[in-house]
């Protein structure tokens, strides 16, 4: 069983409190994929095809989206981790992905000012809306991490 974490506290101003929950969630589904091994962390849990790892590679693909402004040509596939993607290459990719979105979010002064206009949108939305979503798309999937890690070998906790 896997030690449960709870939620940061103490945290004082908006973005750094947006940043820290960001950063907590962040964290649950990197901890629901370590010690998980081939080929259960990309095993699909359930009928949609939803399996540990892809999670981790669409977390990825979305924060490049939203903070970095990069594309993602096919939203499913980010969801599929290719036979050449490892854990320990998707997991990085993830981390770098979310230091450099926070690299980006610390230089926002002012969260209800447009962040940059992601592609295939035709208005920007506000700096705080990205930051409220995101924190919305990875606590989902870090609820699904959840329950996959749980259906694998009974691991639980945050």
């Amino acid at each position: 069983m896997r030690r449960d974490v709870p939620p940061p506290g103490g945290v004082d101003g908006e973005r750094a409190t947006l940043v820290a929950f960001l950063d907590y969630l962040r964290d649950a589904v990197v901890r629901g994929v370590e010690g998980v091994p081939e080929p259960q962390v990309r095993a699909a849990g359930v009928a949609s095809g939803t399996n540990l790892l892809g999670l981790v590679k669409h977390l990825t693909a979305v924060e490049r989206f939203y903070f970095l402004g990069e594309p993602i040509a096919d939203l499913r596939r980010t969801l599929r981790p290719t036979a050449r993607e490892s854990v320990d290459g998707l997991v990085a990719g993830y981390r770098e992905a979310t230091r450099a979105a926070n690299a980006v979010v610390a230089e926002w002064a002012d969260l209800s000012l447009p962040a940059a206009r992601v592609p295939g949108r035709s208005a920007a939305p506000s700096r705080r809306w990205v930051l409220v979503h995101m924190i919305e798309e990875t606590g989902r999937h870090a609820g699904h991490a959840d329950i996959l890690r749980e259906l694998i070998d009974g691991a639980t906790g945050r």
